[in-house]
């Protein structure tokens, strides 16, 4: 994946760079070796938030692609929208969430559980117990690696720090508490409880709607490298929640191409129209991609051959039939000249396309 190279690289750099300097209270090794035990970790958790990015905004009309996910563009122009800042967020949340995942897992001799609030009254009826996910652990080196990659002290930089720090935040608020019973006989007289994550998704659905309350902060304009504007820049992030996504600039119409900002627009973009698991914003994508983008929808039918019936024969072979089955899918395309605006379905020939799964 292009966003995850780069980001290895930037990673590979920022090892030289702050290797000899990196620090970390309570951590059995410092430097470079340090950074390499957790370096498959942090890509991966990169790879999880970008994953998790395409799946939030699958019927959006900007999709998370690929081309956009440099968290610095060629000529070291970079956007301040509101989904650069949920590419930061969703990314820092990622490797956040991987890196205490992987803490519980064992994968690292200098990390375990928090223990810090063991034997503490943590409700009514209830202490702080068990083996919690240790999201401190997760957090520090989290923000060591993905905070490093902000070399500038502009708003551009100020911001895309604000929103890895939610990103983290979200990771934390998203949490959930996992309770067991104490007592004779199966009673619950006592019950300990500890802090486990959430699925990733939850995560995932808790940036979504940051994203959609994103806060616009004017500070673009001037907005330099002097001292004056530095301190100005810092006053008005210090004053944001640091669980808020915000942003410097508004977006491009994503419904147009954009060669520029590499951006394809919604023409030839699947949507959706029916089906009984569809929720409202997914039944909706046709009219949100096509028709508010002065496009029609195109409705293309086609044969999709699959295995199917599979069954194991002794010994060792699985043998499976060929199903095929009909399907529609629809799709947004230019209007045809004799169409009227008020647009509608147009009724594509139908094709036989095999598809094998």
């Amino acid at each position: 994946m292009l966003y995850i190279g780069s980001l290895l690289i930037i990673f590979l750099l920022v090892l030289v760079h702050f290797g000899n300097t990196w620090s970390v209270n309570n951590f059995l090794m410092t430097g470079p070796k340090a950074y390499l035990i957790y370096s498959s970790s942090v890509a991966a958790g990169a790879q999880s938030g970008i994953e998790e990015c395409k799946y939030q905004f699958a019927w959006d009309r900007w999709n998370c692609p690929e081309r956009t996910l440099q968290l610095s563009s060629h000529s070291g122009l970079r956007s301040a929208n509101r989904e650069t800042a949920f590419v930061h967020a969703i990314s820092s949340a990622g490797v956040m969430y991987t890196l205490t995942r992987n803490c519980s897992l064992g994968d690292f001799d200098n990390c375990g559980c928090d223990d810090s609030r063991n034997g503490q009254l943590g409700g009514q009826g209830w202490l702080w117990g068990g083996c919690s996910d240790n999201v401190g652990f997760g957090e520090a080196i989290s923000k060591q690696f993905v905070d490093a990659l902000e070399t500038g002290q502009d708003a551009r930089a100020a911001m895309n720090l604000h929103n890895n720090e939610a990103g983290r935040k979200a990771v934390q608020n998203t949490m959930k508490t996992t309770c067991k019973c104490h007592g004779v006989s199966g009673s619950c007289t006592t019950q300990t409880c500890w802090l486990q994550l959430s699925e990733f998704r939850e995560v995932g659905y808790y940036l979504k709607e940051k994203y959609n309350k994103a806060l616009k902060v004017d500070l673009l304009q001037g907005a330099g490298n002097s001292a004056a504007s530095r301190g100005a820049i810092a006053e008005t992030f210090s004053s944001i929640s640091k669980e808020e996504l915000v942003h410097l600039e508004d977006s491009p119409d994503y419904c147009l191409e954009n060669k520029t900002l590499g951006l394809q627009g919604t023409e030839g973009r699947e949507c959706l129209k029916r089906g009984k698991t569809l929720n409202k914003w997914e039944k909706r994508s046709c009219k949100r991609l096509c028709g508010d983008c002065g496009l029609a929808v195109e409705e293309r039918r086609a044969d999709m051959v699959s295995s199917c019936n599979c069954k194991f024969h002794w010994c060792c072979a699985v043998k499976c039939e060929q199903c095929r089955k009909s399907v529609t899918k629809y799709f947004c395309v230019k209007k045809a000249k004799r169409e009227r605006s008020g647009g509608g379905i147009t009724r594509k020939k139908e094709t036989k396309l095999k598809k094998k799964f």
